[in-house]
Formats: C-alpha cells, structure tokens, sequence
C-alpha cells in the first residue's frame, strides 16, 4: 500500500539522542547509531518536505504491505486508518504472489526479517505495526533522486536500504526505521551486436536498468534475431544488476557461462559520496571486481550494468518426482536420495543444471528441471540412464518426463516454477564440492536427511561454476574460488514465524546453525557458502562467503564506504556494525 508523504507529516515527536550503552554483561558495550525518528538528529518535517520535492514527490511513508486489512496502522509518525476490504481482498490473494511482492514500494519475498507486525488478516481489529520496516522510501524515478537519497541519508546519519527487487531471504531489502531508495523503475534494455568498451570483450552484450528482472530480460533476449542467452538467476523476479550480480548470481545457464558476475562488463554506479562513476576493467578497477561478487549494498548503488549475451540454444529438460506416492518407507525414499545425489558430479560433468526440493511436501524429491542446454531429449536421457537404472535396481518407483525445446528460453517458461513470497523463514546454506561429493556422498545424504528430520527443508541447484568459464577468466570475479569446483549448493530452510517469541527465534536460528547447516559442513569441509542464499549468522562468515578474497575485499569497501554509509549483514568490513535492542538499531561499536 501506497500513501503519500504529505500524508502523514504530523506526528513526528523529536527527543534527546546520545550513544548507547549495551548492557551485554560486566563490560558494557559503547555504540555509536544512525539515526531514528524520536532522536533529536533525526530530520525535521521541513527537511523531509524538501528532499520530496528534490525528488519530484516521490517520498513515501512506508506502509506494511497487509495494512489495509488493519483499521490502524500504529506508525512511528502517528496513527494512520488503512481499512479497505477491497484492497485487503487484493493483499491476501497476491500475498504469495512474488511478483506482486517484488512490486510494492518496500515489502521483501520472505517475511522473517520484516517482524511480521502487519500481516493480512480477516479481523481488522488486529495490530498493525512498523515491525522492521523502513520509515519512508523513495521511489526513484532517475538517477537524480537516488543521489538526493544517498545524500540526504549520508548527511543525515540514517540507515539506508537500496531495494531494486525486494527478492531477498536474509533480510538485506529492510530494515528497522530505515530510509529505502526503491530502484525498481529503472527497466531500459539495450543490446548491442558488438561490444566496444573495456576489458578485452567483443561479442553482443546487454546494458539494463537497475530494476530489470531476469525473466523479463530473457524474454526480451529472446525477441531478438537470432534469439539471445544471458545469466539470470532461476527464479523471475530476481534483479540481475542487483543483489545478484553483487552477490554472485547462479543460475540455469552457470555450468556452461559461469556466473552474472562472470560475465559483467561494466557498471554505472553511485558512489557512497555521492559521486556518479564508472567501473569497469580499466575505469576503477578494483571497484568493477568487487561488484562481481563482493557482496550486495556493500561499494555502490549500480544504476545500470552491461553483461556478455550468447545465442541461444535447443535444450532438453526432465522433471522426476519421487513422493509418499510412491513410497511411504523412509529408508527407501532416502536410499533414492543418496542414488540421485551420487550421479550429481556426473550431471554437471555432462553440462547439466538441476533445480531439486526435499521436504517441501514431506518426504519428497521434488526435481524440476534437469536442464541440458544444447542437448537434445535422447542425450539427456542418456545422462539420466544410471540414476534410473539405479532407482530400479533398489525398487523405487518414481514418475519422470522428458522433452525437448528450440530453445533455452522455451524450456525455462514451461519447466520453471514460480517461487512463493509471504514465507517466514530463516536461511542457510552449503555448497559441495565434487571432491566431497565424489569422497563422502553417504555423510552429505545423511546430512540433508538430519536437516529435514529436525524440521527444515532444502533447495538444490546443481552446477559446477568452473565447468564450462576458462580458468583464465576464474578470478576475474570476486567470487570465493571453491566455487569453481562445483557440484550442489543447497539452501536450507527453517520455517518459523516473524513474530515469534525472541527466545523461539534464537533457538530457531541455533537449531540452524549449529544443527542443520553445521552437519553439511562436516560432510563437505572443502566447500563454502553463498552470501546471497546462506546463514548470515554463521560463525567465520567471511571465510565461508569469499575464502581468500575477503581482506581484499574488506580494503576495498574501507575505501569507497569508509563511513558505513551502505550496510548489508555479514557484508565485507560490517564487523564492527550490530543491530542492537532487539535487532532494530544499527550501531557501530566505538
């Protein structure tokens, strides 16, 4: 729900602020804050007033999505009557929706890290509060107006959050008392046949907005003559210049071109100064390689990035379910795991990428798709033959398809699932590599069923990210190098609700930590975690995000955010940064 900045002007109560002592036992911690509404820094209506109108009215009071199925949203700047049965309809039936979620001006596709103060509701006497959420976006309509935010965030000391998408699980998209700066309008494609700029690259390229989606952009590379190719992460809605590339960003297409990261030519970006730059091979140099990988809204904002595209190809795709359908005995269905997981290397050594789900639906193995780009239907087959043969030989029946397209693109719009949004979960995650997949397949199964048998669920996504990229091109990114030895990166899942007690969401996050993800460790030592889908709460995040990258990388946000202007958890050079007081005020321990 939208609603205006002029809208809700009164209400603001200015108090004394000073830094913070934590009481964190018989040393209390020093902090120093950004700044939040009831602190005496915090701006005056005045000057909110005047950085609307530098962005040409495009200030909003952030709202919870599920307001309008509240008589009140009890707001930090007052009390604001948000009932609207028609609106409130439309909330609950898109609340799932992950594009309608990517839509809204500051809403995230899972809930946990937003509180769940606000969620829909059929008794519109239910409490309706901030909980996580931003105090007010900005609806960036230029490049212009993300600089007034920046700016105005920089010079004012307030958290900033940039959102292009709003895809996010780990709660990176909000934050408590923030000012967010909405980049999702920016949606200009522009493909080139020839790349003429730096870095030693000639073929056919794409310059997108910061806002553009990857199903979008792919069905836009398919409208070309002949049809184009480009990195995008699986699920539609990611923001490709985003987070993803920022992060990493695997996807169908890695085991043969790598990652987005890997195939980023250049950056146009907005600098924590304030200072509009370029980055790239030759311009910034150092800036260019940790914005393939470094960590999102950690260096810059990125207003637009050129990628490398690639024609496009027939494919081939498989889908395989093994469910209570087809076995209720335990022991089978995970004897079916460890044979599906056995041949994994041997998937992503033939080129393959594989999208799979355990637990989502009980005792399931969810496979959809196996994807074989520039293979035809019999050659996948082919591959597939000794898991099938192994599933026969244990007595496991299953259900599986396989067919065929004219092109990568056809295939990703038939045999792609939308992702839910509205979920409430924490997250986390391993990868592992073939040496321990080929060494210690029985541990690594044995880990993925303790994970499900203490409540959790797991999204896999096979593929080797060093397979089909040169080595020479391996470091290029910033990406932690165990990546490119790649066979499975597992994300798993701990369903609990927002609003829990506190000390339920500490046992929740121990139990994933310590129990579900702390096992696939021990199963797969040589491998690594990925910062966009991981734990962020993971004792040495640093070495399991980016291994020997990270002091590299850790300078080089000293130098373009020396300040902390941008903050992202467990983001290079965040050490000293905290939320304190029940994860809501972002403070810097003096």
């Amino acid at each position: 729900m939208r609603l205006y900045f002029t809208a809700a002007l009164g209400g603001i109560s200015l108090f004394a602020s000073k830094a913070i002592a934590a009481d964190t036992g018989p040393d209390p911690l020093e902090y120093g804050c950004k700044c939040y509404f009831g602190d005496s820094c915090w701006p005056s209506p005045v000057a909110w007033q005047t950085l609307n109108t530098t962005v040409g009215g495009n200030l909003i009071v952030d709202i919870p999505p599920g307001a309008p199925c509240h008589q009140v949203f009890e707001g930090p700047l007052g009390n604001i009557t948000t009932y609207d049965a028609a609106k409130c309809a439309a909330v609950t039936a898109n609340f799932s929706n992950e594009q309608w979620t990517t839509d809204q001006p500051a809403a995230m596709l899972w809930t946990y890290f937003t509180n769940d103060t606000c969620l829909p509701t059929a008794t519109p006497s239910d409490s309706c509060t901030l909980g996580y959420y931003s105090v007010y976006a900005i609806l960036a309509k230029t490049h212009d107006h993300i600089k007034a935010g920046v700016d105005f965030a920089r010079t004012n000391n307030l958290r900033l959050i940039i959102r292009n998408t709003g895809h996010d699980f780990i709660g990176r998209s909000t934050g408590w008392g923030a000012l967010v700066i909405n980049t999702h309008s920016f949606q200009d494609v522009d493909f080139t046949p020839a790349w003429n700029g730096p870095g030693g690259y000639t073929g056919s390229a794409v310059t997108i907005g910061a806002g553009v989606q990857g199903r979008a952009l792919l069905r836009q590379a398919n409208a070309q003559s002949p049809p184009l190719g480009v990195v995008t992460g699986e699920c539609p809605t990611v923001g490709v210049s985003g987070g993803l590339v920022q992060g990493g960003g695997h996807g169908p297409w890695t085991t043969l071109k790598g990652f987005a990261a890997d195939n980023a030519l250049q950056f146009s970006v907005l600098t924590a100064d304030g200072d509009f730059v370029a980055a790239d091979a030759e311009t910034n140099p150092d800036l260019f390689w940790a914005l393939k990988g470094g960590g999102p809204a950690s260096y810059a904002v990125i207003l637009s990035a050129t990628f490398k595209t690639f024609p496009d190809l027939p494919s081939a795709g498989s889908i395989l379910n093994i469910n209570s359908t087809h076995t209720n005995d335990s022991d089978l269905f995970w004897a079916g795991v460890n044979r599906f997981h056995k041949w994994s290397n041997h998937f992503v050594d033939n080129g393959l990428y594989v999208y799979f789900e355990i637990g989502t639906a009980g005792e399931s193995l969810h496979i959809q798709p196996f994807v074989a780009i520039n293979q035809t239907a019999a050659q996948l087959e082919a591959i597939l033959k000794p898991l099938y043969d192994d599933l026969d030989a244990i007595g496991l029946k299953y259900e599986a398809v396989t067919k065929e397209y004219g092109t990568f693109f056809d295939l990703y719009i038939d045999m792609f699932q939308d992702e839910s949004a509205g979920v409430s979960a924490l997250t986390g995650g391993w990868m592992f590599p073939h040496e321990d997949v080929a060494s210690n397949n029985d541990a690594i199964v044995d880990a993925l069923r303790n994970s499900l048998n203490l409540g959790g669920f797991m999204v896999g996504h096979l593929w080797d990210a060093g397979h089909g990229l040169p080595e020479s091109e391996w470091n290029k990114s910033a990406m932690n190098p165990r990546f490119r030895n790649s066979t499975d990166f597992i994300i798993t899942g701990l369903i609990i609700s927002g609003n829990a007690p506190l000390a339920d969401k500490t046992a929740a996050q121990n139990t994933l930590t310590f129990k579900i993800d702390s096992e696939l460790k021990k199963a797969a030592p040589n491998g690594c975690a990925y910062v966009n889908e991981g734990d962020p709460f993971q004792p040495d995040w640093q070495d399991h995000f980016w291994g020997i990258n990270y002091p590299k990388l850790y300078d080089i946000r000293k130098k373009w955010d020396p300040t902390g202007v941008f903050y992202a958890v467990s983001t290079p050079g965040t050490e000293d940064w905290e939320q304190i007081e029940v994860e809501t005020r972002l403070c810097k321990k003096l």
